[in-house]
């Protein structure tokens, strides 16, 4: 690649916006083996598409993601589009010869997912590599839990605790947006919220689910139709059309090394903007965390006298914490835009280095299960829904 990587983007909304900022900064803040090129971006509104390459820099566009992917100049695909694109656009990349960065979740079925996943093993062998844009997984603090649990330091896994709590689409009046209809989303709180803490959960503790029970809801049955004139943004309108995606998700589940877990997810929990929550509680400790003050890690030592036993404040802004050696002096917080920067560091030096970054499709295809479990269990008045995997994703 001549000491470059080439990207070529698809979608250039709210993802897109994060992603191009990360492929920008990612090579001044981290010393890189191979130097992103914001190459191509790629959507259907031509007006649009030219505004958006212009005000996010890219140096060209397609307002056909085939032909995006079709170019010789093109190394990376990042996927940033809808759902119901994922699975198309990956496999047309894969079997391209790219690599393929697909935002979450991997896709809107199961099936979907198996299909990206046996054709990312299948171009893994010829060098090509993917993953699937789990950004969270590259907050310090969440990056530091990790190796907290991964030294022992709080013993055996016991209970989960996860919950991402969002208000955003609490009004009634808010017009019925891509995000709230299955066919274009797959699922509502469950996919766009939902799957981050499953994501995490496996994640931090090194296990996977294996069953759950689980309830969804739907509070707003019907929503105004997006304005065609002032765009998904606009509100009113006498034109009403059927909401087809949970507005929230609750289950509890088991992890294959014994732990047990609950989830919530929701986008009616009124002023809880980005409320993503996870504790962990271990036979000689617990860790907790909280995204809305995302630079800290709360950590509690069971080990020590019970005297003086408590919860206490890490600031993970420390230059030996996870991927804080390319920013700024200790205290000096970190947003929400950082997670991207960090999966674009790990995906081109994993490329360069001929790894496999991860999340892995595979992993992408274990969150779809359990989403897939959440839906049936809940279709089901709540029964217990085992989740199996196959050997091609690991034990």
């Amino acid at each position: 690649m001549d000491g470059q990587i080439r990207v070529g983007m698809v979608g250039h909304a709210f993802m897109g916006r994060a992603h191009s900022q990360a492929w920008h900064t990612v090579g001044r803040a981290f010393d890189l083996p191979l130097r992103p090129v914001t190459a191509a971006i790629a959507g259907r509104n031509e007006a649009a598409l030219a505004e958006a390459a212009d005000r996010l820099g890219w140096e060209s566009t397609e307002t056909d993601w085939r032909r995006l992917v079709e170019r010789d100049d093109i190394d990376l695909v990042d996927i940033c589009s809808p759902g119901d694109t994922h699975v198309e656009i990956a496999l047309a990349a894969l079997a391209a010869g790219k690599h393929v960065l697909c935002e979450k979740p991997l896709a809107n079925t199961v099936a979907d997912a198996e299909r990206m996943t046996v054709a990312a093993e299948a171009a893994r062998a010829q060098g090509v590599r993917s993953m699937v844009g789990y950004s969270y997984r590259r907050t310090p603090a969440l990056a530091l839990a990790r190796q907290l649990v991964a030294d022992g330091r709080i013993g055996d896994i016991r209970h989960v605790r996860a919950a991402y709590l969002q208000d955003w689409i609490s009004d009634p009046e808010f017009p019925l947006v891509w995000r709230l209809q299955k066919d274009l989303a797959g699922s509502g709180a469950l996919g766009d919220i939902g799957s981050h803490i499953v994501d995490l959960a496996q994640f931090l503790t090194g296990q996977h689910i294996t069953g759950v029970s689980a309830l969804t809801e739907t509070f707003v049955k019907e929503r105004p139709l997006p304005s065609a004139s002032a765009g998904l943004s606009a509100t009113g309108g006498t034109e009403r059309g059927d909401v087809t995606v949970d507005d929230a998700a609750l289950f509890l589940a088991r992890l294959d090394g014994g732990a047990v877990a609950t989830f919530e997810a929701t986008r009616f929990a009124l002023g809880r903007k980005n409320a993503m929550r996870i504790e962990i509680n271990g036979s000689r400790g617990s860790l907790a965390f909280d995204f809305e003050s995302m630079n800290e890690l709360q950590f509690f030592d069971g080990t020590g006298p019970a005297e003086d036993a408590g919860f206490r404040r890490i600031l993970a802004t420390e230059p030996d914490h996870p991927y804080l050696s390319g920013w700024w002096p200790p205290g000096h917080g970190l947003g929400y835009e950082h997670t991207f920067t960090h999966q674009a560091k790990d995906m081109v030096e994993a490329i360069a280095a001929g790894t496999d970054p991860a999340p892995s499709f595979a992993d992408g295809l274990r969150v779809q299960r359990v989403l897939d479990a959440v839906e049936r269990s809940a279709a089901a008045s709540s029964t217990w829904t085992p989740i199996a995997c196959t050997a091609a994703e690991g034990d």
